[in-house]
Order: structure tokens, then sequence, then C-alpha cells
């Protein structure tokens, strides 16, 4: 599959500085900000600031620095807000692609959910 990155999506233009942000943490490689209609009580999106369309397409053409440097934001952002197994009771990371995974913004993103228990993840 050939990635088509739009430079336009909304998370494009957060990283731009052209849309404001409630950041938790920022990295070189890595931003992450409160999402603007939580679905918890902890809802923080993580995204690289890289070009990446979905989990997927980060994880095959990233650089090892940006791979790196994402994972480890999203432990400390899991840590920062007490959802971390080491600070709260847990949270749920989510990352949806394409049509079929109803992705909304067509720029890699890790949903960190937390602050109650989340209930099942998928019904069948």
């Amino acid at each position: 599959m050939a990635y088509s990155y739009d430079d336009q999506n909304i998370f494009a233009r957060i990283l731009r500085g052209e849309i404001p942000n409630k950041t938790v943490l920022e990295t070189a490689h890595t931003l992450a900000f409160h999402d603007i209609n939580p679905s918890a009580p902890v809802h923080v999106l993580v995204i690289p600031k890289g070009p990446y369309v979905s989990f997927d397409h980060f994880a095959a053409a990233a650089s090892d620095a940006e791979i790196v440097d994402f994972h480890r934001a999203a432990a400390q952002v899991c840590a920062q807000m007490g959802v971390s197994l080491e600070a709260g009771e847990g949270f749920r990371a989510i990352t949806n692609a394409g049509a079929h995974g109803v992705q909304e913004v067509p720029h890699y993103h890790l949903h960190i959910l937390g602050g109650r228990p989340m209930g099942r993840m998928v019904s069948r």
C-alpha cells in the first residue's frame, strides 16, 4: 500500500502551531496532548511529529530514534497522567487505522485512556 499523507489534517496543523492544543508532553519526535472530546477522565493523544498515516506506516518507515522516542514518550504520559501500573490502576492504548479501524484523522496517533474501568474493547 502507498501511504498518502495529508499535510492539512488537524494534527499536522497542530504540529505547525496553527491550531492550539493542551500539551501534556513534547519531545524531539513526539507530541502528546489532551483530546478535545475525551472518552474517559484521562484521554491523551500521542502523535509522532513525522508524517505517518497509521501504526503500520510508522512501524515500517520511522527511524529507530522516532520509534524509541514515541514509545518512551507514551510511557511518560501514562506515568504523568497517573494511569501507569506503577502510578495507577491501568489504562487502554488504542490506535485506529483506515476505514475498518474507524480512523478519523489520517495521522498516526495513540489514544491513552484511563481513570476508570474501560469495559470490553470490541463487541463480537
